[in-house]
């Protein structure tokens, strides 16, 4: 029996992407691709999740990438803008979990320290938590192994009785290696139905 599920955050219950802030600044896709694969990468993001200071991040990469300085500095002068509210569905399924108090309800995030606050000033459901494990605060980040058991350290659980829920495959395959049930999520209909098939009503 599952008693306690742990989320994660961004594209699970907030839609975030970056892409919306260039779409118009970027002539093609071409451009707009080669941007993220080769400057603002995700790799790069993932620093400022694992608590490198954003202003540090931004001049390393206008140091690197002078002809790009000022698409840069949008990525974090326009950020807000990336967050595009709530995934559809999610919010719902967390709220009636939580109405229903069947299980724990715990999150897991990589997401930056200086950013988060953010978050929860603008997403109410994220009360509904019992604690929230931020990547940026703890300096470290999925799927590194060494974040699980820091979120086992800090809200103990029972792995057998705890399922996981994550979008990105490798967070998902850091999780498993940690030993802990997982469902890779897609959307709030499939999420459901995993729910439901590991004896947790919605």
């Amino acid at each position: 029996m599952i008693d306690t599920i742990i989320f994660d955050l961004g594209n699970v219950l907030i839609r975030w992407d970056p892409g919306v802030v260039y779409k118009e600044y970027f002539k093609t896709e071409d451009e707009l691709n080669y941007f993220f694969e080769h400057v603002c990468t995700l790799e790069w993001n993932e620093e400022q999740d694992k608590g490198r200071p954003i202003e540090t991040a931004t001049e390393l990469l206008v140091k690197e990438h002078p002809s790009h300085e000022e698409a840069i500095r949008m990525y974090y002068g326009r950020w807000k803008e990336m967050i595009l509210g709530p995934v559809d569905g999610t919010p719902e399924i967390l709220n009636s979990l939580h109405q229903k108090q069947n299980q724990r309800l715990l999150a897991l995030t990589n997401w930056s320290a200086e950013l988060f606050p953010y978050a929860l000033e603008n997403f109410d459901f994220l009360g509904f938590f019992e604690g929230i494990l931020v990547s940026g605060e703890e300096k470290m980040k999925k799927p590194d192994l060494e974040i699980y058991r820091r979120f086992e350290e800090k809200f103990p659980i029972d792995r057998t009785k705890s399922v996981f829920i994550d979008d990105s495959a490798k967070n998902i395959a850091g999780a498993k290696e940690a030993g802990w049930n997982v469902i890779h999520f897609k959307n709030a209909s499939q999420l459901e139905t995993e729910l439901n098939n590991l004896g947790i009503t919605v």
